[in-house]
């Protein structure tokens, strides 16, 4: 049953967050602009923009009381959720970044900046830390302590990465398909002990 439709956007929205909380939604255009979406009403809260300048992800702060964006001058910025700018950084090695997570305690973003490189940056010390991978990377996902990265290749690998410190690569896992579409593999259960993927032969492994 349809319980809303949310228009305002002029471009594709090419990325949908839910909040912490799940009462609020933000929506990111196309290199346009992030709305931010009351669940039950259906009514725009805030739109987020930087004038001359396109955003291009978007993704909610574990408190729920800010929000991140990838912008087209290949920044980050952060908003509070009355639209007043927090913060903005550049990583030293950053691109358009499309993809990014959040540790828990906000110290830590997590970007896929380039087609096989993940950059790891660290708000307080501002320093950043690479993963390169030698295949494209198609997705990637955060353990609930954020020691672990769990990182989805274009050549039907799995990798799983300890970022607790310096990145090193721990395991690998492979059996899943992956031809046309973007597979995403998460942790789970018990402490997170376990690792799930979907296929494109209909399986889950």
């Amino acid at each position: 049953m349809l319980k809303h439709t949310l228009t305002g956007h002029d471009k594709p929205v090419m990325m949908v967050a839910w909040s912490p909380d799940d009462c609020q939604l933000l929506t990111c255009g196309m290199e346009e602009v992030i709305r931010r979406w009351d669940v039950e009403s259906g009514k725009c809260l805030h739109v987020y923009e930087k004038s001359g300048i396109g955003l291009i992800s978007c993704g909610w702060f574990p408190d729920g009381k800010h929000i991140l964006s990838g912008l087209t001058d290949h920044n980050f910025c952060l908003w509070d959720l009355d639209g007043k700018e927090v913060d903005c950084w550049k990583g030293q090695r950053s691109s358009k970044t499309s993809d990014f997570a959040v540790s828990n305690d906000g110290k830590l973003i997590i970007s896929m900046n380039r087609e096989s490189t993940i950059r790891l940056f660290d708000r307080e010390t501002k320093q950043e830390r690479l993963i390169e991978e030698d295949n494209t990377i198609t997705s990637f996902s955060l353990s609930e302590d954020g020691d672990f990265l769990l990182v989805n290749l274009i050549s039907e690998a799995i990798h799983l990465w300890n970022i607790r410190n310096c990145p090193i690569r721990v395991n690998r896992y492979a059996g899943h398909k992956r031809s046309r579409f973007v597979i995403r593999s998460c942790f789970g259960g018990s402490e997170q002990a376990f690792i799930a993927s979907g296929s494109e032969d209909s399986q889950v492994w």
